[in-house]
């Protein structure tokens, strides 16, 4: 390969790394690789090389290089595209006087680098991995959907990548580490969140269904009303009821609330702000770990540039920087180092933003869940009030 590309820039090949399922023995994964590269890469002309690594970490996954030229029936490698002249309405080539050369375009030679292609890989690693963990009596199922796709209310953890893996393991903190460790924090405080909101929806639609009184405010106002002539005879658990009930009150009108079907939209307005919550984290928290990630390469490259002698170890971490700054400013030389940390102060305070409010909805919630508590206590005190006078011909 390295002797056919030309271009200094020429990509020489593809590679894509895939996760294996820890539940399968290694010799079942070695084998579902192998079906899975003959059947996407290599049955559509490519040449596939295939890595293993299984260091009995729970992280067994796999590294497939793949070319990305074909080859042609003499065993010669072929082009990666070809180009065609643009005509004009005449149907003549048009000639570009600034280039010196007639218009054309490039078409690829094969389908391989058309973005549907990564989403057809992955769907199909997905169902060669479940099938293949049905068959041995596995329940686990992988899916290659993201978080957001799945409709799951989570944000993904950063990579941690092999450096940063391998000082966690050691017990030393990283930064990386760091910020999944607060992604997670992030997400479980967002499934405690929906599980609350999930039962006060649930209530709600109970409570819609066999409360009769249509106006919830006068219901309430009725029975705080009619406790308050009862005076301070009655029994401690009703001024405790009563005290509960006017916090409720407080609250419904605070919030315009006058029947279910309100108190049911506020608690729809707090599932809504969630989701906005989510939708706004998850893509702050990917750019501050890519900027991260890029400040700290821009930070070694300075340091060991024009460092002479250098260490085998300074000069691996130089080079790495090197491509990896390389990759990202496509094609563009000076680093943009202040822009970058500019942006992830930015980012940092609108994180932090996001989280405090998530905290106000968190208490307002709660507040919900005590007027659902009350709400109940009152309605079962009324039930137990209402039968004996009703039993003597009183109807309230």
């Amino acid at each position: 390969m390295e002797k056919i590309e030309k271009a200094k820039n020429a990509q020489l090949a593809r590679e894509i790394e895939i996760a294996l399922p820890r539940e399968l023995t290694r010799e079942q994964g070695i084998s579902l690789v192998r079906e899975y590269v003959k059947a996407q890469f290599v049955n559509a002309g490519m040449c596939a090389d295939v890595c293993l690594h299984d260091k009995g970490d729970g992280n067994p996954h796999a590294h497939i290089m793949l070319t990305m030229r074909p080859f042609e029936q003499d065993g010669t490698w072929g082009a990666k595209q070809k180009k065609e002249y643009i005509l004009d309405r005449a149907g003549k080539k048009i000639y570009d006087p600034k280039k010196r050369q007639y218009k054309c375009s490039s078409i690829p030679s094969t389908d391989w680098n058309e973005q549907t292609k990564a989403e057809e890989w992955r769907t199909a690693w997905a169902e060669l991995c479940n099938r293949a963990l049905e068959q041995n009596g596995h329940t686990e199922r992988i899916d290659h959907r993201s978080y957001e796709r799945q409709g799951t209310d989570q944000i993904p953890t950063v990579h941690l990548g092999v450096a940063a893996s391998a000082m966690e393991k050691r017990g030393i903190r990283t930064e990386r580490g760091d910020i999944n460790r607060e992604i997670e924090v992030t997400n479980q405080k967002l499934r405690q969140l929906k599980a609350r909101i999930g039962k006060l929806q649930d209530w709600l639609k109970e409570e819609a269904a066999n409360t009769e009184p249509p106006n919830l405010a006068d219901y309430i106002q009725a029975i705080l009303t009619r406790k308050a002539q009862a005076g301070k005879s009655q029994h401690s658990q009703s001024i405790y009821n009563l005290k509960d009930a006017a916090k409720m009150l407080k609250f419904l009108q605070a919030n315009d609330i006058m029947d279910m079907a309100g108190l049911d939209e506020k608690f729809s307005s707090m599932i809504g702000e969630q989701l906005d919550i989510r939708d706004k984290l998850k893509p702050v928290e990917r750019r501050l770990a890519t900027l991260k990630k890029r400040i700290e390469q821009a930070e070694i490259y300075f340091k060991y540039k024009g460092k002479k002698p250098l260490t085998d170890t300074e000069k691996d971490l130089f080079i790495a920087a090197h491509d990896y700054l390389k990759s990202v400013m496509n094609g563009k030389t000076a680093l943009p180092v202040k822009a970058w940390k500019a942006e992830y102060a930015k980012l940092t305070a609108e994180r932090k933003t996001l989280n405090q409010r998530y905290l106000a909805l968190k208490d307002e919630v709660k507040e919900a869940e005590q007027i659902r508590r009350s709400v109940y206590s009152i309605m079962r005190q009324e039930q137990r009030e209402q039968q004996p006078r009703r039993a003597q011909g009183i109807v309230l």
